[in-house]
């Protein structure tokens, strides 16, 4: 695969999204940054983008060959839209596919299982990221770092489960790889950070590095369901209560070498995260105002 084609990014201006539009634009790739707003992003072609709105396709594909896949927002059944999109997709001469799933979510899983159990059969060069879960959610505009900031609490129901929390800018750098490389992995790659941690440890880190005192409040399945229910529709808010479920019985509870593998450099920690976003923002745990 060489630099001549197009790549298109897809939620080009979310976590990962952002990061891997910027990343190949800095290295002179030709970048498509789709998103529902056509926002502008520094060295490529915005274009409009939207899921529900298949008359939105045809433009972002044309001339692409590479497609960075991220699914819609909340929902619990993404494969209704994006199967159709791909098909559409190789239909126009795309060649490559990588696409941002879970660490959680095996191929044929829910949510994005169904288009990961999918991909092989419709591009010959495809990858699929896995990554755990994100450290940018106890720093960034997640539901966990607003609650952080608003009331110095950390709500889930994980209990004493450990997850190894990787950063969004080594998500970002394997990304750009899988996309890039003259051969495409052909694989499913579980991204990690380099040590697994409590919500408690997570809790301590932020309270060492920004001086405001953090805790974990844990919860039973039924009241995180519940609590996430609030701001997103209830099968998609008891999935994600489910896999906090399967996290306290160990499921994310391990670490690979997949940013070491394939970039050479070792993962971020979680306490050179927070120490990065609070240096960058200066308010990770602030209190926020009314």
């Amino acid at each position: 695969m060489t630099g001549s084609g197009v790549t298109l990014v897809l939620g080009a201006t979310g976590t990962t999204g952002s990061r891997v539009a910027s990343r190949l634009a800095t290295q002179g790739h030709r970048v498509r940054a789709a998103s529902r707003g056509a926002t502008p992003v520094d060295g490529a072609q915005a274009v409009r983008f939207d899921w529900y709105d298949p008359a939105t396709y045809e433009g972002a594909l044309s001339g692409a060959d590479r497609v960075y896949l991220v699914a819609p927002v909340d929902s619990a059944t993404p494969a209704d839209v994006m199967l159709p999109f791909l098909e559409q997709a190789r239909a126009t001469g795309l060649r490559r596919a990588v696409l941002l799933s879970s660490s959680a979510i095996p191929a044929g899983g829910p949510a994005a299982g169904l288009v990961h159990e999918a991909l092989p059969g419709l591009f010959d060069q495809w990858a699929v990221l896995r990554p755990s879960w994100f450290m940018q959610n106890f720093t960034g505009d997640h539901m966990h770092a607003r609650s952080i900031r608003e009331e110095g609490v950390i709500l889930t129901a994980v209990g004493e489960g450990r997850v190894a929390f990787v950063d969004a800018d080594d998500i970002a750098a394997v990304a750009v790889h899988a996309l890039t490389d003259a051969r495409a992995p052909g694989a499913d790659l579980v991204i990690t950070g380099p040590e697994a941690l409590s919500h408690a440890d997570v809790a301590a880190v932020l309270t060492e590095v920004t001086g405001r005192a953090v805790a974990h409040r844990p919860l039973t399945y039924e009241e995180m369901r519940d609590h996430l229910a609030a701001s997103m529709p209830l099968e998609y808010a008891a999935m994600l209560a489910g896999m906090d479920r399967a996290n306290a019985g160990g499921a994310e509870d391990r670490t690979t070498d997949t940013v070491r593998r394939l970039t050479g450099r070792q993962p971020r920690t979680f306490r050179d995260h927070v120490r990065g976003a609070t240096s960058t923002t200066g308010r990770v745990t602030a209190r926020t105002t009314v």
